[in-house]
């Protein structure tokens, strides 16, 4: 193909702009399947950015709090366009799922569940499985290149199955990387020394030997300043929730629950989750456990990070508790989904931010490297086993006690051979799911 070889050249703000906001409408898949169309745009097809440097941008993310794509689109618009680049890219990622989800769960509490819209679920839950599987197989052919790197995988996917926590995982991988690649520094070297190496893609413009650019370079004044303007974005509405609503409020409670989700949970939306349904449905009451369920659905078929299940959460249990009385159900909701969405996303844009300039000084010493390689490695065995988390729940709906989804089953293989074996794209796959969910439903 043509566009493989063309000689790289600077990219506009606006025509990033455009990306970023196509973006925000087609990443579906979760996190996984997100980083697989970020990867085939700006790596294999755009070339805006070199393999290497994707994958330890990646890798820095992977170490964070937060939804890991989204905080890679941050990243990868930062980098390219100082800081407005990264807030445009990052804040387009969450944006067109903010608003569908606030569409969506207006339609669930004000009509109830309809027979087409869970028709569409069925069908696209499957296709979601494959696409898991799919960015597996995409990250670890890339990653996975000799049998240490396979067994840091493998020990990572027992490792979740016997539910490990997920920082322990990480942590270990890393530390395992900075303590082999001191004494076998080969087995992390990077298999190439320039994108063009490998024949796919090319030189990028953002290469593997090109210096940071001059914001990307680390400041001690430039982090405090960052720093600063964090604190103030997070206390200014949590001081106006305080004195409009008390720290009972519910309001308030979701504004400090959902600012602890962002900070002390690790490993991306799946492993937030669990989070988050423990503390919406268990000890606040916000939601009953088939609402947080039903939440988890749409978030996994909506464009934009799965962690955006949170949106439905503050719109729903807003609904539920009136927070701004019994007339204003719709206001109250939107109010909540957008607080919690603030700050659920706040921590995430101040990490790339401040870190950012820090991890662009590392992307040649393998003392850094290292631990970031052994990183994607575990990676790669944890996608494998979110991938049989959701094989088991859509092909064993009632628990594997029950009946095997056979139809199911099938949507899923046909969507795997779509994706890895006929190259079709994401979103082609996800629509002809929908479609058979609801030719389903009307047989």
């Amino acid at each position: 193909m043509a566009w493989m070889y063309d000689p790289p050249r600077d990219v506009r703000f606006g025509e990033a702009l455009r990306f970023w906001l196509k973006l925000g409408f087609i990443s579906f898949g979760g996190p996984a399947g997100q980083i697989a169309i970020m990867h085939q745009e700006l790596v294999e097809k755009r070339r805006w950015i070199s393999e290497r440097r994707f994958l330890h941008a990646l890798n820095y993310c992977m170490l964070l709090p937060g939804p890991e794509a989204q905080q890679l689109a941050t990243y990868i618009g930062w980098l390219m366009h100082r800081t407005w680049g990264g807030i445009v890219a990052g804040a387009l990622f969450v944006l067109p799922s903010l608003l569908v989800l606030i569409l969506l769960s207006w339609l669930y509490m004000a009509f109830g569940h309809l027979p087409a819209v869970a028709a569409v679920f069925y069908g696209i839950k499957p296709v979601v499985t494959a696409i898991v599987l799919q960015a597996a197989v995409r990250i670890g052919g890339r990653t996975l290149r000799n049998p240490l790197l396979w067994a840091i995988a493998a020990v990572a996917l027992l490792s979740m199955l016997l539910k490990v926590p997920f920082p322990l995982v990480i942590g270990a991988a890393a530390l395992s990387g900075y303590l082999i690649s001191r004494r076998h520094p080969q087995y992390f070297a990077s298999s190439t020394k320039h994108g063009a190496a490998q024949g796919s893609s090319g030189a990028a413009i953002i290469d593997d030997d090109t210096p940071p650019p001059p914001h990307a370079r680390f400041s001690a004044a430039r982090l405090m300043r960052i720093v600063i303007i964090g604190l103030l974005l997070w206390s200014l509405p949590m001081a106006w929730l305080l004195a409009a609503f008390g720290w009972q409020g519910t309001l308030t409670q979701m504004g400090w629950f959902f600012t602890k989700a962002a900070l002390l949970t690790f490993g991306g939306a799946y492993a937030v989750l669990p989070y988050v349904y423990q503390g919406a449905v268990d000890a606040y009451g916000w939601l009953t456990p088939t609402q947080m369920i039903d939440g988890l659905a749409l978030g996994e078929t909506t464009p934009g990070p799965l962690i955006m299940v949170v949106t439905f959460v503050g719109f729903v249990g807003a609904w539920q508790q009136q927070v701004l009385g019994g007339d204003q159900l719709l206001a109250g909701a939107v109010l909540a989904a957008m607080l919690v969405t603030w700050f659920t996303f706040l921590p995430s844009f101040l990490f790339i931010l401040a870190g950012g300039p820090l991890v662009e000084s590392t992307h040649n010493e393998l003392k850094f490297t290292a631990p970031l390689t052994a990183v994607t490695a575990a990676v790669v065995g944890i996608i494998v086993n979110l991938a049989l988390f959701f094989a088991w729940h859509v092909f064993w709906p009632a628990g594997f006690g029950g009946r095997f989804d056979w139809v199911a089953a099938l949507l899923a293989l046909a969507a795997a051979l779509a994706l890895l074996r006929f190259k079709r794209g994401v979103i082609e796959v996800i629509v002809a799911g929908a479609l058979a969910g609801l030719l389903l439903m009307l047989r």
